[in-house]
């Protein structure tokens, strides 16, 4: 009979194998008999029968009388002198014993160490790996400047940072934030990309820098904006981001266009771009990460409209609230009432603030509006009364969208809304369920799963029946 032999383990689990069966073989060696052992021993003296002789003398009358027994000479016994042969069993015993014991303790310091690495291995580096090779397209547009890795982010030099950005002239600025501006940068060989310039700004502003570097460098997910590099000079710090053509969202309703260039699926598309990075961030992290200052301005439009969010200097993780230490941050008009009045900071809060920005793509309103000199009034405030009134529903529509869209979608799209600003947190809904409410709204091409259909010409008169 044939016998296949199994597959062979790996390298490292087979060592410890290996020298447990090399001590169970030098075992069984040492317990089969010796060349000495294989020989028949002789028959002990005392177990010698006597041997005797019978001599037959012929007789006068031809009988044979029978001599007396003549004693036969005594057995030659051999005694095997078998001391040499116990010497070099004994030397044999105590060479395998040493080799077993010395297999054993190189199997024990084997384990010990696979042991150790394996303690010292951080969770979820086959995650890190994959990032950095999803980072690796992105990062090797840079390999014309000069540039440094600290951990999965490209530190940029300074002067390639000023090359690019012309010096940070204000030709360049793509927008202003709370601690300085962002500027495009066009690099070596064409690469685009943006610049935020944090200027001084103090423990604060260093803090928040240090935040988006971790989340950001962690972070990855087609709805959040990538981060390419950083650079610290003179005591301003520089994040340099992938550029979105686009600009922001809050460029694009409340600047000089006025919305223009957003129809209502493209608008249904951008809440359904935020809806799904949000959904990463609150389940699909671990642990959930609340953004904590989310709004129109914060979200991101590439050439064709994808949304992604950005600025996630002041986000924290859901394992590290501590209300007492934590600053009341965020932009008036999404922040939720819960955290305004008691502190009280969840997943619900970013849940509101898209509420907020959902009710700006409907109505092309800002989130607070200035009503007199004293006197402001919020968009929460004002539209819930007429979001819930079908009559009126269709009056406070951005006019760029009026009438664009199908009666149910907008009616459908106001309850998502109203369900997003309640003021209780646990009336809300949880992201992905906004989510699930808005993929049937967008048509396919857009990423969503509506077939659209082409509605008849106004022009075309039906004949009556």
């Amino acid at each position: 009979m044939r016998l296949l032999s199994p597959p062979l383990p790996s390298l490292r689990s087979s060592v410890p194998a290996v020298l447990l069966h090399l001590l169970l073989l030098l075992l069984l060696l040492s317990s089969c008999p010796s060349p000495a052992n294989g020989r028949a021993a002789p028959s002990s003296p005392g177990a010698t029968a006597p041997v005797t002789r019978h001599v037959r003398a012929a007789g006068a009358n031809g009988t044979a009388p029978v001599a007396p027994a003549v004693p036969a000479p005594p057995p030659v016994v051999i005694i095997v002198e078998r001391h040499r042969h116990f010497h070099r069993e004994l030397v044999i015993a105590s060479i395998l014993a040493s080799i077993a014991i010395v297999a054993i303790i190189l199997s024990t310091l084997y384990a010990w160490i696979l042991w150790r690495r394996s303690r010292r291995l951080p969770r979820g580096k086959s995650a890190d790996t994959a990032r950095g090779i999803m980072l690796a397209p992105i990062l090797s547009k840079f390999n014309s400047l000069k540039t440094s890795r600290k951990g999965l982010v490209a530190m940029i030099e300074y002067p390639s940072l000023e090359a690019a950005t012309g010096e940070f002239s204000e030709s360049n600025v793509l927008g202003v934030g709370g601690f300085g501006c962002v500027y495009k940068a066009v690099f070596d060989g064409g690469v685009t990309a943006a610049v935020k310039r944090l200027e001084g700004g103090g423990p604060e502003c260093e803090k928040e820098f240090e935040n988006e570097l971790d989340l950001l460098g962690r972070i990855r997910h087609p709805n959040i904006v990538s981060l390419l590099g950083f650079c610290v000079h003179e005591g301003n710090h520089y994040i340099v981001y992938e550029l979105m053509e686009k600009g922001s969202l809050d460029t694009q309703l409340h600047g000089a266009s006025h919305g223009s260039a957003l129809t209502w699926h493209i608008r249904m598309k951008i809440a359904l771009d935020m809806a799904r990075g949000l959904e990463y961030l609150h389940e699909h992290c671990s642990p959930p990460v609340i953004h904590r200052d989310l709004k129109s301005s914060n979200i991101l439009l590439d050439s064709d409209f994808n949304a992604k969010i950005s600025d996630f200097g002041l986000a924290v993780t859901s394992g590290n609230i501590d209300k007492g230490s934590m600053k009341l941050s965020g932009t008036l008009g999404y922040v939720a009432p819960e955290y305004l009045l008691d502190g009280k900071l969840t997943e619900k809060s970013d849940v509101y603030a898209f509420g907020v920005v959902l009710l700006e793509l409907l109505m092309g309103r800002k989130p607070v509006e200035k009503m007199s000199q004293t006197q402001c009034q919020s968009i929460v405030t004002w539209a819930m009364p007429q979001l819930t009134d079908r009559t009126k529903l269709p009056n406070i529509v951005d006019p760029v969208i009026r009438d664009t869209m199908d009666p149910k979608h907008l009616y459908q799209v106001a309850a998502v809304a109203v369900l997003c600003v309640q003021p209780e947190p646990s009336y809300r809904p949880l992201i992905t369920d906004v989510l699930h409410s808005l993929v049937p709204l967008v048509p396919v091409e857009l990423g969503g799963t509506l077939r659209v259909v082409e509605p008849p010409s106004p022009n075309l008169k039906h004949s009556p029946c």
